[in-house]
């Protein structure tokens, strides 16, 4: 579904930028034709500069080491790059250019619900599964799909390493929703390796991943360890203008996120890895991306979408994938 309303939007804003362009042309104003077409096609520009404006604006008495204007230059030339490779390229027309490397759920698996699946016995087969490789599960965020991951998932792959990538929807349903679509990949993951994976969210598909892992009802070591990058684990200032029951869900102190807090054991949290930034120019102010217990690295000068891009929470993974 994301896919295709990324396409249209795309396709739509080119359309509507050669049209005025045309028009305009052809009355004899070509600076009217540049001008008009720019502002169509990168007008997402000034809108993210707004949000940087505010993320300033909100940085309030967070511990967090505050953003200098150069700094935040610099993250919102990187966004200005980053954002139309992944909403206007990747996701909408490459989302399926990297399958996943292991093999669907079996018929009728999908419906088990969020059961954790049943302790395996002590056999020489199951000692030899800390011989395979362990898996990776990646869940992107908020209006994404698994084409947001296509740099990592290329990489993966050429490692040999087992790895899913999920496609979260209803896109502006409830975070709650997504849960089903977590447990069968990490069933699928743990069948293929019969190891925990290692998870890897960006966004709100760490709030995703923590209400799953909610729902086993106990601790279970269904995973390795968790790495989000941007999550707005404490919401998020610019979730007070959400209109979707997940951007409601992502807004500071809502009782969806006190709720999900208040169902975690403490010692989960430190299974976290978390990647803030002083940059995030969607999730600020900045200590909102961290966890309490967890290992939390600050990312500096570096924007939200753009921070999955890089090469802290690559080699994060790489030291837990070498892990025992």
């Amino acid at each position: 579904m994301l896919a295709r309303l990324q396409q249209a939007t795309t396709l739509g804003a080119l359309l509507l930028a050669a049209l005025w362009a045309g028009l305009l042309l052809r009355a004899g104003h070509p600076g009217w034709a540049v001008a008009g077409a720019l502002l169509v096609v990168g007008g997402y520009a000034l809108v993210l500069a707004l949000e940087f404006a505010l993320l300033r604006a909100a940085h309030g008495d967070d511990p967090t080491p505050r953003a200098t204007p150069a700094q935040l230059a610099r993250a919102w030339w990187g966004e200005v790059h980053t954002a139309p490779a992944v909403f206007c390229w990747r996701q909408p027309f490459f989302s399926g250019r990297y399958a996943d490397t292991v093999p669907p759920e079996e018929p009728g698996r999908a419906s088990q619900g969020t059961m954790p699946a049943s302790p395996r016995p002590a056999t020489p087969e199951r000692a030899a599964d800390s011989a395979r490789p362990r898996g990776v599960l990646l869940v992107h965020g908020f209006v994404c799909n698994r084409g947001l991951w296509n740099p990592w998932l290329a990489r993966l792959r050429a490692a040999g390493v087992p790895v899913v990538a999920v496609n979260l929807e209803p896109v502006f349903g409830s975070i709650d929703d997504y849960v089903p679509c977590i447990e069968a990949a990490v069933r699928r993951l743990e069948r293929h390796t019969g190891r925990p994976p290692v998870v890897v969210a960006h966004s709100m598909g760490g709030l995703a991943l923590r209400r799953w892992w909610a729902a086993q009802g106990s601790d279970a070591a269904r995973v390795h360890h968790a790495i989000t990058i941007g999550t707005p684990h404490h919401g998020t200032w610019l979730a007070r203008f959400a209109l979707s029951p997940n951007g409601r869900q992502m807004q500071q102190r809502s009782p969806w996120l006190q709720a999900l807090a208040a169902s975690e054991p403490a010692a989960r949290r430190a299974r976290f890895t978390c990647f803030y930034g002083h940059c995030d120019n969607i999730v600020f102010p900045p200590r909102t991306a961290t966890l309490p217990d967890a290992r939390n690295h600050h990312i500096p000068g570096v924007a939200h979408v753009h921070m999955a891009a890089c090469d802290e929470p690559w080699q994060e993974l790489q030291r837990r994938l070498a892990e025992p």
